[in-house]
């Protein structure tokens, strides 16, 4: 009893906090941090890139999230912006490319980039979908101590931490076709020179991302801990069982009545009949002088 209900502790709060890691990470932005040193750039570049100095967000310090493109400081200058639940000025990151004449100029390298983006998200969205299924077969193992049920919210939960974590890879891919494969203007081989240079422009990875990789690890030891938990309660109910019947008295049937009950039939009656008949054949035989 003990290891079960223990183990079933454990594994829902880890269960709690992996959603909310993922929750977070999911609706931030702060995956991938963009550093720029304005003030350097600014020394270094000609007077005719004043005005892309100012309009170009290329320029600016920023944060990629999944959805949004933040920017730290300061804005670029007739950019429409709006305020995000962390009160920064942002844009939304477009996955919906229409057939028009920009995206005709898009090369195949560009559209998988596109691809990658997309099915990141998807992913996401189908393991969250699985984690709110194991949450419905969880609370039924609980509650009636299942084991079939408890292991159906490991395996689940195993494949949510494997979707989450199967999102992280592409994610890894998008940012591999920015920095290494793609050479268009959009990519990171399109920046301006002096972005390029050492100093300038820095990278890191933010702490949205950092807390994504938590809650799948989360998630990953949660599905351990309830195949622990559906282990214990099936030794456990096996021990009942075998204590259960170590208390039950073994009947065997009797040889003579081999029915699980018998019936109290009579005896043989003395036939007090030939008794009398005799007395009475001795005094008839008196009367008439024999």
């Amino acid at each position: 009893m003990a290891c079960s209900a223990v183990t079933l502790s454990i594994a829902t709060i880890i269960s709690v906090i992996a959603v909310a890691c993922l929750s977070i990470a999911f609706s931030t932005d702060n995956w991938y941090e963009i550093r720029i040193n304005r003030n350097v750039t600014k020394e270094r570049i000609s007077n005719d890139k004043y005005d892309e100095f100012e309009t170009d967000l290329r320029y600016f310090s920023r944060d990629e999230g999944l959805f949004r493109i933040c920017f730290v400081n300061k804005k670029p200058k007739g950019l429409e912006t709006y305020v995000s639940p962390t009160q920064t000025q942002c844009i939304n990151i477009n996955y919906h490319i229409p057939e028009d004449e920009e995206s005709q100029r898009f090369s195949d390298q560009r559209w998988e980039r596109l691809h990658l983006a997309r099915s990141v998200v998807a992913l996401y969205v189908v393991a969250f979908f699985l984690l709110i299924l194991s949450f419905f077969t969880g609370i039924a193992g609980c509650w009636k101590r299942s084991h079939a049920n408890l292991i159906a919210t490991g395996i689940i939960q195993l494949l949510a931490g494997l979707f989450d974590a199967a999102a992280m890879g592409l994610w890894h891919g998008v940012q591999f076709y920015d920095q290494h494969k793609l050479k268009d203007e959009y990519s990171y081989q399109g920046w301006p020179q002096v972005l390029k240079e050492h100093g300038i422009t820095e990278f890191f990875y933010g702490w949205s991302y950092i807390l994504a990789w938590l809650g799948i690890g989360q998630c990953l030891v949660a599905s351990v801990m309830f195949l622990g938990a559906a282990r214990c309660i099936r030794s456990e109910k096996r021990a009942e069982h075998a204590k259960n019947l170590s208390y039950l008295m073994p009947v065997y049937p009797d040889k003579q009545n081999p029915y699980t009950y018998a019936y109290a039939y009579p005896g043989h009656y003395p036939t007090y009949g030939s008794q009398y008949g005799s007395q009475a054949g001795y005094g008839v035989r008196q009367q008439v002088g024999w």
